[in-house]
């Protein structure tokens, strides 16, 4: 039986980063044309739309029920993680918010502490600290700025957003390597997508506008890149631990300041690139005392 090459994953996984670092792009885009609510419900419907056949031509059937209850909360959490997170790209550059949402991993391991009564290391503890410490260098010139009467309350406010976005990213970690053991990449892309539409489809009323043109082309565009990198990564995390794939997250960051610079001239700070340096390291450091991974009943 021919087996895949062990850096498949890897690469993979880099590859649906990238595209998912230009869809960060796309959305950014659209949300500041749309709004993030709207642009998140548009592109949820578009990939709604094109992952159901694809699901269906699997012939894998309706979920058993523990596949169906982590499409069910995965669908959820990053329903409201997406929406915080492309709220905070129109208030701050696209570099910015990837970094900040680094420290994501760093949150996990907190999390398996409370909920899963894990211990954490002292070195994994230390880690936190300096990943913390990378936020803080990031975040401290907009406070400054904030303090001293500038514009920075609008920055405030996208910081707070993103920070919340990381927390429940954090979550989506935890549940990700999980449900590609469940289910193929077809379904999770297709539930993800469908869970997503389902959340926010109730509020409609009250914030949904509809897309011109340029917004359309924007939504779409993000749709086919979502779609792409969601297949890749169910693919790689079915085939490498949480652990292996969870580094190339930052990779993101290289791919994030290209966009921003390229499509809506956004330069990145020394404060942003100290901080993303410490908070990089310190992911690095408390990978080496990942946890056992969760089982989800």
């Amino acid at each position: 039986m021919r087996r895949d090459h062990p850096l498949a994953p890897i690469v993979v996984a880099v590859a649906a980063i990238a595209l998912l670092s230009v869809m960060d792009g796309t959305m950014k885009g659209a949300s500041l044309a749309l709004g993030a609510y709207s642009a998140l419900v548009w592109r949820a419907l578009i990939s709604t739309a094109v992952t159901l056949p694809l699901w269906l031509s699997g012939r894998t059937g309706w979920p058993d029920p523990p596949a169906l209850r982590v499409h069910l909360l995965r669908g959820v959490i990053v329903a409201v993680m997406a929406l915080l997170f492309f709220h905070s790209l129109t208030l701050l550059p696209l570099a910015q918010a990837i970094a900040i949402s680094f420290f994501a991993p760093l949150i996990s391991l907190w999390l398996a502490a409370v909920l899963l009564k894990e211990k954490i290391a002292p070195a994994a503890i230390m880690a936190s600290l300096v990943g913390l410490a990378g936020v803080a260098v990031i975040c401290w010139p907009e406070l400054a700025n904030a303090k001293g009467g500038g514009g920075g309350p609008g920055r405030i406010e996208g910081i707070a957003a993103v920070l919340a976005s990381a927390l429940l990213y954090a979550f989506n970690l935890v549940l990700a390597r999980r449900q590609a053991l469940l289910a193929r990449p077809r379904e999770i892309a297709f539930f993800g997508t469908a869970v997503t539409l389902a959340t926010l489809a109730p509020f409609a009323a009250w914030f949904l506008r509809a897309p011109d043109g340029a917004a359309l082309i924007w939504v779409a565009a993000s749709s086919a890149l979502s779609i792409t990198a969601a297949l890749l990564l169910a693919w790689a995390y079915a085939r490498a631990e949480a652990q292996v794939l969870v580094p190339m997250e930052y990779s993101a960051f290289v791919w994030a300041a290209a966009v921003g610079w390229l499509a809506f001239g956004e330069t990145v700070s020394t404060a942003t690139l100290v901080g993303v340096a410490l908070i990089v390291a310190a992911c690095l450091v408390a990978a080496r005392r990942t946890p056992p991974e969760p089982v989800v009943a």
